[in-house]
């Protein structure tokens, strides 16, 4: 199986989190993100454990929560100690909500709005990645309206390809991502934030992309980064306090993914640091990592109930679902591979070649291409989807006037309860005037 926490019964039903999926299914109703608390936990602890062992405690882990955010999980990750990168006001709001400490979020965009800014600064956010000398200026003024010193750290991007989907690749020179320091403008943001009088610069961030395996990208990125740090020490005087490296490290979707050791990954990445850091003479900053799809996809399971068996013979066979691209849009989005399985007949050979599509009126909406599924597949049956923790729930619509389904967390396998409610029809026009 493609994760631990997914087996079979002696019964032929899927379980996940040691939890009977069909009767997860038969209870809450479809579609159904699930999410277990303890393999988020794990991977909480197993990323907090590494940040010790190889950079001596000068580490942190911070929670990417776009890929999955609600009052729950954001309680679960400080729970375990993490800090928390946000993207927007409405992720702030909600860590807040949840009891996040606030020294410990990082306000992550490219583009935020002098609202965002005005948010994050009365909330006492513990410091903005700014993307570009505008924002730089914002914070500025804003901080100063305030009468307060912020902290922000500058998004750098190294000129690293990392090889993985176009799409998800953010720290090429050209890149809509921070300020390229190949250009010489990551060069004059440093010396422009370093003069404001309500700005503090904390350090530097970059982000290379997602889905990263054994590929050496954030090794490369922490040496041309550290170059970086070292030229500004030498140039203005300035010494970073914190460097941030991103996240992006990769999971499996599919049996042919590799399995990835953030164990081995983490002390490769650190011992990269310290050869750079001895190479240049500089002591090592304190260093953050940003993981988010690792934490919580291999936590998430979707489960739908099929509807039409569209068989075409010699062309094409369809299982369609009750689910869409509405709540599940990576496919339509980036072709993105998933793992699909009868959840009620494990046991049965998987004969039938299909395409698992959804139920909006679009050509796109597909749920998966090329699945293999039981012959005998038809109306009622469970299907699952696995690996869904990550870019599911957090990136999930309304499209065709569609409630987004509910969240229901699993742990010590057997307890299970909603995290967040299905919405209702209500729900759709509740802002409607």
């Amino acid at each position: 199986m493609l994760c631990d926490n997914i087996t079979t019964a002696p019964t032929g039903r899927l379980l996940f989190a040691g939890q009977d999926t069909v009767a997860l299914a038969r209870q809450y109703g479809t579609p159904l993100y699930l999410l277990d608390e303890d393999k988020v936990r794990e991977n909480c602890r197993t990323y907090a454990a590494v940040c010790r062992r190889y950079f001596d405690g000068r580490a942190q882990p911070l929670y990417a929560s776009k890929a999955n955010a609600f009052k729950r999980l954001y309680q679960i990750v400080e729970e375990e100690g993490l800090g928390i990168d946000v993207v927007s006001s409405g992720e702030l709001y909600t860590a807040l909500q949840a009891g996040c400490d606030v020294n410990r979020v990082y306000f992550h965009g490219n583009n935020k709005t002098d609202e965002d800014i005005r948010y994050g600064v009365e909330r006492n956010v513990g410091y903005f990645v700014a993307d570009n000398l505008e924002e730089i200026r914002a914070i500025e003024a804003e901080a100063a309206r305030q009468n307060r010193r912020q902290r922000v750290l500058l998004r750098l991007t190294p000129g690293i390809d990392p090889h993985t989907y176009a799409a998800v690749a953010t720290g090429r020179v050209d890149s809509k991502f921070g300020n390229a320091i190949a250009t010489g403008q990551a060069g004059e943001i440093t010396a422009y934030t370093l003069r404001q009088p309500h700005v503090e610069l904390t350090g530097f961030h970059c982000h290379v992309g997602s889905q990263v395996f054994e590929e050496d990208v954030f090794e490369q990125a922490a040496a041309v980064m550290l170059e970086f740090a070292a030229h500004c020490k030498q140039a203005y005087g300035y010494t970073a306090q914190q460097l941030d490296l991103g996240g992006g490290f990769g999971v499996r979707y599919v049996e042919s993914d590799p399995s990835l050791d953030i164990d081995a990954k983490v002390g490769r990445l650190a011992a990269a640091v310290r050869e750079a850091c001895g190479r240049l003479g500089m002591e090592m900053p304190e260093i953050r990592i940003e993981p988010g799809r690792s934490i919580v996809a291999n936590a998430g399971m979707t489960l739908y109930t099929v509807g039409t068996v569209k068989r075409i013979p010699g062309y094409k066979n369809y299982v369609s679902v009750d689910g869409s691209m509405a709540d599940h849009p990576r496919y339509a989005l980036y072709g993105s591979q998933y793992t699909c399985m009868l959840a009620g007949k494990m046991g049965e050979p998987q004969t039938l070649a299909c395409s698992v599509v959804g139920r909006c009126c679009e050509s796109g909406d597909i749920i998966q291409e090329h699945v293999k599924l039981p012959a005998s597949v038809c109306r009622g049956d469970i299907l699952a989807v696995c690996t869904t923790g990550a870019y599911h729930y957090s990136m999930s619509s309304n499209y065709n006037r569609l409630p987004r389904p509910p969240v229901v967390m699993l742990r010590g396998g057997r307890e299970h309860e909603i995290a967040v409610r299905r919405e209702s029809l209500a729900d759709l026009c509740r802002n409607d005037v």
